[in-house]
């Protein structure tokens, strides 16, 4: 799949749903509070563990990211272009580091399924990239040879 195919669009477009559900609850105060509260109670319930007690700055910075998640997932669904798939891609991949470090320095594991999605879907947008890249310092290097 190359970056500028159809399928890698829907791609794009597909992440860009995904967060715009998952993230969109983070975007306000009254939201967020009951998204901790059900992650908490299906993390207890699932055996993962529930989320850390609700502070002000947890709060603060839960809106912030969904705040700017929501905007970033709509342009996406609405716009879906081939540098907003590479960008998402990279945006994930840090996005799987600090989930991973969370996790590594006993985050709730509830994280996991959100670990699972993120690095999924930054393979996916990154590999056309990737593929494309070496495709073309292939082709510059036989035409060097």
């Amino acid at each position: 799949m190359h970056p500028a195919a159809p399928a890698y669009l829907r791609v794009v477009r597909a992440s860009g749903w995904y967060d715009l559900i998952v993230t969109a609850g983070f975007a306000t105060p009254w939201t967020y509070a009951l998204v901790h509260r059900l992650l908490s109670a299906g993390g207890e319930t699932a055996g993962l563990g529930a989320m850390p007690a609700l502070t002000p700055m947890q709060m603060l910075y839960a809106n912030l990211m969904g705040s700017v998640v929501v905007v970033w997932s709509v342009l996406r669904v609405v716009r879906p272009l081939p540098l907003h798939g590479l960008l998402d891609g990279a945006a994930r991949v840090l996005f799987s580091l600090w989930q991973a470090y969370a996790l590594a320095h006993g985050g709730p594991r509830v994280l996991w399924p959100f670990l699972v999605v993120e690095v999924s879907f930054g393979v996916v947008q990154l590999a056309p990239w990737l593929r494309a890249h070496a495709t073309a310092a292939g082709r510059d290097g036989v035409r060097r040879s």
